[in-house]
């Protein structure tokens, strides 16, 4: 299958940065990527957490955008859009799925350390997280609304999916592709 027009034109306002075609991208291949994070883990036989998964997701969508868009820019359309973001998603997910993996397996031998050495990670990891948690609060300035919102319970406040959804009243499935935008955003930010 190639390109159809209704992709290329998708396509061509992301990459120029059109008003609302982010959104709208994400909208369209939602599915397709939950689908293949999904069936990447059921081939490998993980069974992610909900919010897992939705990271997962997410991570997908932040690969997307990363350096400007890099990944979409290298689309030769010499297939189908969902063809090649299908691969593009299978990698993502494969390489989250054993990254997740060889941490739980690092904190599962890190248990067997002696106990000043669990004290000592425990610190470094409390300093790195206040460190990140200043970060991230600087960077929630170049958000606007329900984004920052969404980033701050989730990542300063640690709620689940199911806690913003109460909180918030955005339905689960669309807090992490609005986490993978805002995340992008503050790449961004971070970068200049």
């Amino acid at each position: 299958m190639t390109l159809t027009a209704v992709d290329r034109e998708l396509l061509d306002r992301c990459l120029a940065r059109k008003p609302r075609s982010w959104e709208d991208f994400v909208d369209r291949f939602i599915g397709l990527v939950q689908h293949v994070v999904d069936q990447t883990c059921e081939a490998r036989s993980l069974n992610l957490s909900r919010e897992d998964r939705e990271d997962v997701i997410a991570d997908v969508f932040v690969a997307l955008v990363q350096d400007d868009y890099a990944v979409l820019r290298r689309f030769r359309g010499e297939s189908s859009l969902a063809t090649y973001l299908t691969v593009v998603a299978r990698r993502v997910a494969v390489k989250e799925l054993l990254k997740r993996r060889s941490q739980r397996l690092a904190s599962l031998s890190s248990a067997n350390g002696s106990l000043d050495d669990v004290s000592d990670r425990a610190a470094r990891r409390a300093e790195k997280r206040k460190a990140e948690r200043e970060q991230v609060q600087r960077l929630l300035q170049t958000l606007d609304g329900i984004e920052a919102d969404l980033v701050r319970m989730r990542y300063l406040d640690g709620m689940s999916y199911g806690e913003i959804e109460a909180a918030s009243g955005v339905p689960a499935n669309s807090i992490g592709p609005t986490l993978s935008r805002a995340k992008a955003k503050m790449r961004e930010a971070r970068s200049k």
